[in-house]
């Protein structure tokens, strides 16, 4: 029995026991996941994960509670802990408060997507990724497989969403513990494209070898590489891009939605759901646009809008999930060719990774971080040395502003690689970009 009829089975199950004044709804992970974790260029863990779990959620006047179980696939023990976690739910719903924006299942969605891949078969993952590092200290984890997202409620809706997608997140370290990291993901594995990124990792960590160059505070011309566009990126869940948090007064864009401020025409951020990396689907099986634009040509046109937010502010929800967060960011490509990098930095910082990332003044914008991984000091065209690590803080309005020089012609996918409890799904779709005066303070 396949685990879709056996989730169609707990519909059917739930919908028989249901009261006429309860309504529910059951969301589905899923995953049949290959790990494979390597240290000093060798095999550590390897191992396959398959794994459900169903999260139910019971609602009646104006309550609501979860509970959470295992899908194993079996009918009789699928059925009873539905059966048990139900009962539990409506004896703990009449101890709860009241919740005057609690939002019920309606509408009558119904989709069913599935992407397939082109995985590496989990034989050949081993000898596939050693094949490239030779004696290189390479450290890393594998993460490969189907994973499984799927909604249900009490009103009919229903969606299915499968997707085959991988994640290689390594680093390479030279003797003195400097190191390189790197992210390669998608849906198809391609030779090619592992062998050019982990070229460009040797280049890299060579370089690191070269004594390192201090600099003074101050404010140095930045090309940030795609995985430290996709840090900066990241900072607009929290509390930016949300609606809720805009009429709380708590968004980093308030200045931007007040028209304050005004990004560069440069930059334009969208969400989109089109690679099939994540489901359009939300925890109460609405449906997102398959592109819905955030920031176009520097103008903030929408905000992430759930249904609560909508119900307790007046506003027109449109899909964004509960903590109305960004899903399946695209930020669009600009005119800097690969080759014209370095040339157009001219003298300044090459930054290929930050964090600790967090805000320091939310209302104007300010992100504070710190550099990390394969940083480098650049003159006239040409990589000199190494940075020590820095600390920077400097505002959103100012790096995607007036002193957004260019974005890169080219785009990378950078996945969310988390794993703490299940795989997670989707990633930025970003491009490298190049800024003038970047403010460095330690």
């Amino acid at each position: 029995m396949t685990l879709e009829n056996s989730f169609n089975q707990l519909i059917e199950t739930l919908l028989i026991e249901k009261t006429v004044t309860e309504e529910f709804t059951l969301r589905l992970s899923s995953e049949h996941s290959q790990f494979t974790r390597f240290n000093h260029g060798k095999v550590r863990q390897t191992g396959v994960v398959a794994d459900g779990s169903i999260e139910l959620t019971l609602m009646e006047n104006q309550r609501r509670s979860f509970r959470c179980f295992p899908l194993t696939g079996n009918r009789e023990i699928d059925s009873l802990a539905a059966h048990t976690a139900l009962l539990e739910l409506r004896e703990e719903l009449q101890v709860l408060p009241l919740d005057p924006y609690l939002v019920l299942p309606s509408g009558n969605n119904i989709s069913r997507e599935v992407n397939s891949g082109q995985l590496l078969p989990q034989a050949s993952v081993v000898t596939t990724i050693l094949a490239q590092v030779g004696d290189l200290d390479f450290t890393g984890l594998y993460a490969g497989g189907l994973v499984i997202k799927a909604y249900a409620d009490s009103q009919g809706q229903k969606h299915w969403f499968t997707t085959d997608t991988f994640t290689l997140d390594y680093s390479l370290f030279d003797t003195c513990g400097q190191a390189v990291k790197v992210i390669l993901a998608g849906s198809h594995w391609d030779d090619s494209a592992y062998i050019a990124k982990m070229s460009a990792a040797k280049t890299q960590l060579e370089l690191l070898s070269r004594p390192a160059k201090q600099l003074t505070p101050g404010r140095y011309k930045t090309y940030f590489a795609p995985a430290a566009v996709a840090d900066l990126l990241d900072m607009l869940s929290w509390s930016a891009v949300s609606e809720a948090d805009l009429q709380q007064g708590n968004s980093a864009l308030a200045m931007l939605s007040r028209q304050e401020k005004q990004l560069s025409p440069k930059f334009s951020l969208t969400e989109n759901f089109q690679q099939g990396f994540v489901p359009r689907f939300n925890q109460l099986g609405e449906m997102v646009a398959p592109e819905l634009p955030i920031i176009t040509q520097g103008v903030l046109v929408n905000t992430l809008v759930n249904s609560r937010t909508a119900k307790e502010y007046g506003k027109i929800a449109n899909g964004a999930n509960s903590s109305e967060t960004l899903r399946s960011p695209h930020i669009s490509p600009g005119n800097l060719g690969v080759d014209e990098i370095l040339r157009s930095l001219d003298t300044g910082l090459y930054i290929s990774n930050l964090h600790y990332l967090n805000w320091s003044d939310r209302p104007t914008g300010r992100i504070t971080g710190m550099t990390r991984y394969a940083c480098f000091w650049v003159e006239q065209g040409e990589i000199i040395a190494p940075i020590e690590n820095l600390r920077f803080d400097e505002s959103l309005y100012r790096f995607w502003g007036d002193n957004l020089v260019e974005f890169t012609n080219f785009q990378e996918f950078i996945p969310d690689v988390g794993t703490y409890e299940s795989r997670q799904l989707g990633g930025s779709l970003v491009p490298g970009m190049l800024v003038n005066d970047f403010t460095y303070t330690l």
